[in-house]
């Protein structure tokens, strides 16, 4: 007898939504992620035994999933009934605490809390907490996000991305930008140090004695970093670290320099130095989009390592402080791994698009 044809998995666009949403969550629990797998690969035509290899289960559990998605839709890949005390609330309940929480505000015009969605529907703190875990609903948190307005976007996110994951031959790709008003600031009290039970302690007041501005510039093949610190970040100064860097790079390689929209680097006297220099080719961020610069990411480190948690007791000091950092970061640098391909950045800023339009 021959066996009946597996039921053939069609996905709306909401729920491809959520399933992906499910599959890239940091939160989600583990057994979700991967039933949201099983559905997606489903629909893409794969088998259920070659999803069973790939994703390391047995091929009942998948074909277990994928009935009950056919017959439950989403709500089925949330966990199976099991023995013990019944549900009190039904789905109705459910549904009308999550639409309350997603499309309004409570009553002082705020974002909701466990507590004023349990006294706004009647339900009660536990069983509100236990549902926005189960739905990774967060009301407490937002992220912010600024949307590019560059209307060569596209263009750009190509050209930089394919520098990241192609970089051309006989040529160094470097990310450059100036980290400015990095702030020298003395605690005006001994740092208490850390011990057994207790974290470091520093003042919450301090006294400025000045401000520097770090140029740097990060290979993207090695992940080492030239540094220059100057007092001001004006195209005097840019122009002084284009020449530095002119004599590290050897003679006979192309240098892609990908830098953001600042005026500065845009400066008539920046333009005409690189148009006397034919190797230099300049590739600029698109704006709000300080993110393709990878750049950006060291900063992150040197702050934190070096900088944030000091006191320093002159300008010098912290010139110096910085200046022992990059000269003991280079020796033991690692390239940052780029995965992220244009295509996928854009398709991200379609969704999001899509979401502040409506549809």
């Amino acid at each position: 007898m021959a066996r009946p044809k597996t039921q053939e998995i069609v996905l709306t666009d909401t729920e491809r939504t959520e399933l992906e949403s499910i599959v890239r969550s940091r939160t989600s629990p583990h057994g979700l992620v991967r039933r949201a797998q099983i559905i997606l690969a489903s629909a893409a035509g794969e088998s259920n035994l070659s999803i069973a290899q790939r994703l390391s289960v047995s091929s009942p559990t998948v074909g277990l999933w994928r009935s009950r998605f056919l017959s439950q839709g989403l709500a089925g890949l949330y966990g199976e009934q099991r023995p013990g005390r019944p549900r009190v609330h039904d789905e109705d309940k459910v549904a009308a605490l999550l639409r309350t929480v997603l499309d309004t505000r409570n009553a002082e015009g705020n974002a909701w809390t466990i507590r004023s969605a349990a006294k706004a529907t009647g339900l009660s703190r536990s069983t509100v907490q236990r549902t926005f875990q189960l739905f990774g609903v967060q009301p407490h948190r937002s992220k912010s996000f600024k949307l590019s307005t560059d209307p060569r976007f596209v263009e750009k996110v190509r050209e930089i991305v394919g520098l990241y994951l192609n970089p051309p031959d006989h040529a160094v790709v470097l990310c450059l930008d100036e980290k400015s008003q990095i702030q020298d600031l003395d605690r005006t009290q001994p740092v208490l140090p850390m011990g057994l039970g207790y974290v470091e302690g520093v003042t919450h007041d301090y006294i400025r004695h000045g401000t520097t501005t770090l140029f740097a510039a990060l290979d993207v093949a090695n992940g080492t970093v030239l540094g220059r610190c100057q007092p001001r970040h004006r195209h005097q100064e840019f122009l002084a670290f284009l020449k530095q860097i002119d004599t590290n790079v050897p003679a006979g390689l192309d240098v892609h320099l990908i830098v953001d929209n600042y005026s500065t680097h845009k400066h008539e006297k920046i333009r005409s130095w690189l148009a006397r220099h034919p190797r230099y080719h300049v590739h600029y961020t698109p704006t709000y989009s300080a993110w393709l610069n990878q750049v950006e990411r060291w900063f992150g480190i040197i702050t934190q390592r070096a900088i944030r948690r000091g006191s320093f007791k002159s300008t010098k000091e912290l010139v110096e402080r910085i200046d022992s950092f990059v000269s003991h970061y280079n020796p033991h640098a690692r390239p940052f791994l780029w995965t992220a391909t244009a295509e996928s950045i854009l398709d991200k800023v379609e969704k999001i698009c899509k979401l502040i339009s409506g549809s």
